[in-house]
């Protein structure tokens, strides 16, 4: 047994669709002054053995860390724990399998339909049969309420005409002057006159009957509906009817109530209402899992008071989050995420500024991403057919991982999007699962079973069944010839396959990068994910990229970027304001008010201002348009004033190539994002440390055994030396063709490539 200080053990875990990976690290006993890292890779499924793997996870950390054995099952103490940070795919493949929780939305009257219409895109055109997606929702309500703004924003005398409000916005000065007016009331007819948070002036048509609503909500009840969706017009700046509602709901018993106006106070009612409906389709699935989780270690894990062990949970936007803070809505990509978050703090030089492509090649897809100094976000992203209005990392998937299925169709190779997943897996999984981008690499000699993870089977001692990958494939090479009349050899068929789904993952890379006028040979791949090592150093030829970068924990980097992630927390209100000089004080002291608040919420988590940053956005657009960006202001001006104008116009002409210089900027939205910073800074970048290393080449007897792997161009190199990578030491340089492995990944160099060992990273060139 040893003996480790309370609070001590650090535990990440990434449960993605195949694996789940778990990084730990915990006080050296021999030395007060240094950490030990623990990393744990298991099947995210496999029911026979436990039930839940993060938790199986954790249990394997504690016993490694303590020395102490751990029955499974058992409640596991968690007084040995700082913090447990997760990030899963449980919200993700809830959407994707369309598995999430039966709800109702309650809408306006008039408006039922409006979510099942949409915004009428029509993604594929040309299809001979359309079928669209169906609602998330099972049954609407509707809510005979109305409000409406009072004046219209395309009138040229918009500011003239609106409604004059006291300095405090509690009284009208002057009634509204504009088309529509009957000369006599404060608006266009009868009805209150009350300020929105946005600023407008809003007439309230008709209040909801609350006793109505309550036999409406009691029905839903009563008929088995626990999770609600609300969606009223306008409510983004006159929450007052949802808000009365959702308390109503609550007190009737829902256990979710989704309030468009609480979730996200933006303009445009599709995409507010559809987020809102995807928040109570996800966020019960999501609360049942976490229940789940939580019911695996004591009541102190749960409890958040200061001296529990911390539990907080990645959101889709890079940022940490706690328990109260993390929804449906806010974990789409929570497993990917960590990833981005991990590569980019890993791999990014302030002085040099290269830019970063990430590639994660996980077991069910794979995901790529860009880092160029900063996240790149988006606010509106489509997934499952849904598009879903929030901030998210903008992370292209495309199905094709370790566990994508191969097969021949119609005479074409084809790499997914089907997945083999974790349950039954490749066919190399002893589970009588299909054939997988695995069984090609086993196959070609690029994973070896002998060094590779001894999981699978009944027992889960049994190594990789290459014979079963053989059969398989064997079976399709037939069928193959046959239908071709060609007589290939079973080498140039399989690597066949892995140019299909090396091909696939070029696509979303060339999205993120040529479409957007960036070269793509410019950039540096950061590879990752268990999959990553072994397709790398072609994906990067095909691209035209010279330099590669693989962190030693590149198979486990979305549960390592846990690790290094900062806490989030963000406000945001409507504005629907002009940008001019004359509005830029009353922005100003918006923004000033949510950064109090979001400093005031941070420091009750635990940051103190000296670790806390704020960036202060504007969500703008021209005058005329409907795609507002959302704004990082350029570095002040001579006044010390932000200047959001410069930085608009910049940003826009980036996206679109033009300017429209004769129209207003209307701003839609203000916007404060806090980040309670983890780390000051992490060191050397690896890109100065290869500038100042001895590099010492490796001689080929130093491998630790000799295996015959397939090379493009090349073919069998019957003697491929492989290397273990925790005998190399930093500066060792290997020269391909060789195989890098240890006990997570396996990291393919191919002819002519150059790896150095650093202190946290292999870097590899390729020939020019």
């Amino acid at each position: 047994m040893i003996e480790i200080p309370d609070r001590s053990i650090r535990i990440c875990a990434d449960r993605g669709g195949t694996f789940c990976d778990v990084h730990a690290s915990y006080p050296d006993p021999a030395n007060a002054n240094e950490r030990k890292d623990i990393v744990v890779k298991l099947l995210s499924q496999d029911t026979a053995n436990y039930g839940d793997a993060p938790t199986e996870g954790i249990r394997r950390v504690l016993e490694i860390a303590t020395g102490e054995t751990i029955p499974r099952g058992s409640v596991l103490d968690t007084s040995k724990i700082d913090y447990i940070r997760l990030s899963t795919t449980v919200a993700t493949n809830a959407l994707l399998e369309r598995k999430g929780h039966r709800h109702a939305l309650l809408i306006t009257k008039g408006f039922k339909d409006l979510l099942l219409i949409g915004n009428q895109s029509r993604p594929r055109i040309f299809d001979l049969n359309i079928r669209r997606p169906n609602p998330l929702y099972s049954e609407v309500v509707e809510v005979d309420e109305r409000v409406t703004l009072v004046g219209y924003t395309s009138d040229p005398k918009s500011e003239e005409n609106a409604i004059q409000w006291s300095d405090d916005g509690s009284s009208i000065q002057r009634g509204y002057r504009g088309p529509g007016w009957d000369g006599e009331g404060d608006a266009e007819g009868p009805g209150d006159i009350v300020r929105g948070i946005s600023g407008e002036a809003v007439r309230i048509l008709k209040r909801p009957d609350l006793e109505l609503v309550r036999r409406d909500l009691q029905r839903l009840y009563d008929a088995g509906y626990r999770s609600l969706a609300i969606v009223l017009v306008h409510s983004y700046t006159f929450p007052e009817h949802e808000i009365q509602i959702g308390k109503l709901a609550r007190e009737v018993g829902f256990a979710q109530v989704s309030e468009s106006s609480q979730l996200l106070p933006m303009i445009k009612m599709v995409p507010r209402g559809v987020s809102s409906t995807a928040d109570a389709y996800l966020t019960p699935i999501l609360r049942e899992y976490l229940d789940g989780f939580f019911y695996g270690f004591d009541a102190k894990l749960k409890d958040g008071r200061i001296k529990s062990p911390r539990v907080e949970f990645m959101g889709s936007d890079g940022g940490l989050l706690d328990l109260n803070n993390f929804s449906g809505l806010k974990s789409i990509l929570s497993g990917p995420a960590g990833g981005v978050v991990g590569y980019a703090l890993t791999s990014w030089d302030a002085d040099r500024k290269y830019p970063i492509i990430g590639l994660d090649v996980g077991g069910t897809s794979t995901d790529v991403s860009r880092f160029d100094g900063r996240y790149e976000v988006v606010y509106e992203t489509t997934t499952a057919g849904v598009t879903i209005q929030s901030p998210q990392l903008d992370i292209n998937t495309v199905a094709a991982g370790g566990g994508s299925c191969l097969t021949f169709r119609n005479g074409l190779f084809l790499a997914g999007p089907e997945s083999a997943g974790a349950q039954p897996g490749p066919a190399c999984y002893r589970k009588g699962g299909p054939l997988a981008v695995t069984d090609a690499n086993l196959l070609l000699g690029r994973l070896i079973p002998d060094y590779f993870p001894k999981i699978f089977g009944k027992s889960e001692k049994e190594p990789l069944d290459s014979e079963a990958s053989r059969v398989a494939f064997e079976k399709v090479a037939k069928e193959i010839n046959e239908s071709h009349e060609m007589n290939l050899g079973l080498d140039d068929i399989v690597y066949g396959f892995i140019k299909v789904a090396n091909e696939t993952m070029c696509r979303p890379i060339r999205a993120l990068t040529e479409a957007r006028g960036y070269s793509t040979g410019k950039h540096v791949l950061a590879s990752f994910g268990g999959a990553g090592g072994q397709h790398a150093c072609e994906i990067a030829s095909l691209l035209g990229i010279k330099t590669i970068l693989i962190h030693r924990y590149s198979s486990i980097l979305s549960a390592y970027g846990l690790a290094l992630a900062d806490r989030a927390y963000e406000l945001q209100e409507p504005s629907s304001t002009f940008y001019s000089a004359q509005t830029r004080r009353y922005l100003t002291v918006r923004l000033d008010k949510l950064t109090s608040d979001v400093k005031a919420e941070l420091k009750h988590q635990g940051f103190e201002d000296d670790r806390v940053k704020v960036e202060r956005m504007l969500n703008m657009r021209f005058e005329g348009t409907d795609t507002a960006l959302m704004v990082l202001p350029n570095e002040n001006d001579g006044d010390g004033a932000e200047d959001f104008e410069a930085a608009f116009r910049r940003v826009y002409k980036a996206e679109f190539g033009f300017l429209l210089d004769t129209k207003s900027i209307i701003v839609d939205d203000v916007k404060v994002r806090g980040i309670g910073k983890t780390f000051d800074q992490l060191g050397e970048s690896v890109y100065s440390e290869v500038d100042r290393l001895e590099k010492h080449p490796v001689t080929r007897g130093r491998a630790d055994s000799t295996y015959s792997v397939y090379f493009d161009k090349v073919g069998r190199v019957a003697d491929t030396p492989v290397f273990l990578l925790d005998n190399l030491v930093v500066g060792d340089e290997v020269t391909g063709p060789a195989m890098i492995i240890d006990n997570t990944q396996t990291i393919v160099i191919v002819p002519g490539a150059r790896a150095v060992l650093t202190s946290k990273h292999l870097y590899i060139t390729l020939e020019g």
